[in-house]
């Protein structure tokens, strides 16, 4: 177990950092900026790079002990029993075309498990956080999941489609059909939306750990349910595939739809 107070604190530092790296990520938004593609043909920005060093930079000034992963400069201290892992600049296909809804992530994980997440919207000015028994809260105001439990009511995105339609076509063909409203959507926002109760379900594919690790303490801070597409708990080992919805009813119904 690990003290409320802990984690508070801790949550409010990596706020505060996470404050001053969205500024440096809003600075490169809207100009133009030199794309290079990686390995897996993703693209990767000097605002990607510079914003993920501001955070590794003012994380290990304050946690010095604590491991880090990132995506843009990999992982160190990974055999650590606290790492935080970043993700800078998540949706930076949304970022580079001027599409508001990328955003920041971090979480600290501990003992393997997620204790603290941060989805930080620098360019609407939204921040979902959460820290392990303390709640989930938007902008400082505590959020709660909607409580749907039926899926043929539901809210339900679709994220990433096209790479659910990909590997998983009958899958993607049965999505369409599920839900009373449907829509597609991309990045981290959509699973944020799931803990403030104003989006059901979402079905996501294709994620990194640094994706969705910090997505977990939100969701389940919310009240709400987070898992791979078996229903397994989300850890460094998972392969992806990310379902959320509102409910333990919910979420249940869409395994069943996924399996």
């Amino acid at each position: 177990m690990h003290r409320a107070s802990d984690l508070q604190s801790r949550l409010d530092i990596a706020l505060d950092i996470a404050r001053v790296a969205g500024e440096v990520a809003l600075r490169h938004f809207n100009s133009a900026l030199s794309i290079t593609l990686k390995d897996d043909a993703s693209p990767v920005t000097i605002a990607d790079q510079e914003t993920e060093r501001e955070i590794r930079n003012r994380l290990q000034s304050v946690f010095p002990q604590d491991g880090i992963y990132g995506e843009e400069y990999g992982g160190e201290g990974l055999e650590r029993d606290t790492v935080w892992v970043i993700d800078p600049i998540d949706g930076t296909r949304s970022f580079i075309a001027g599409v508001p809804l990328f955003g920041l992530l971090m979480a600290m994980m501990r003992g393997g498990e997620a204790q603290i997440g941060i989805c930080r919207l620098p360019a609407l000015d939204q921040v979902y956080a959460a820290a392990r028994g303390c709640g989930a809260t938007l902008n400082g105001r505590r959020i709660s999941a909607s409580g749907q439990t039926e899926l043929s009511r539901a809210m339900l995105f679709i994220n990433e489609g096209e790479k659910i339609y990909a590997s998983h076509p009958r899958v993607f063909d049965r999505l369409l059909s599920a839900g009373g409203l449907r829509r597609l959507s991309y990045d981290c926002q959509p699973h944020a939306l799931v803990a403030a109760g104003q989006v059901d379900a979402v079905v996501d594919c294709g994620l990194k750990p640094y994706d969705y690790l910090p997505m977990v303490a939100i969701v389940q801070e919310a009240g709400g349910v987070i898992t791979d597409w078996t229903g397994a708990a989300l850890d460094f080992g998972s392969d992806g595939r990310v379902v959320t919805a509102a409910t333990p009813e919910l979420h249940a119904a869409l395994l069943e739809l996924l399996g």
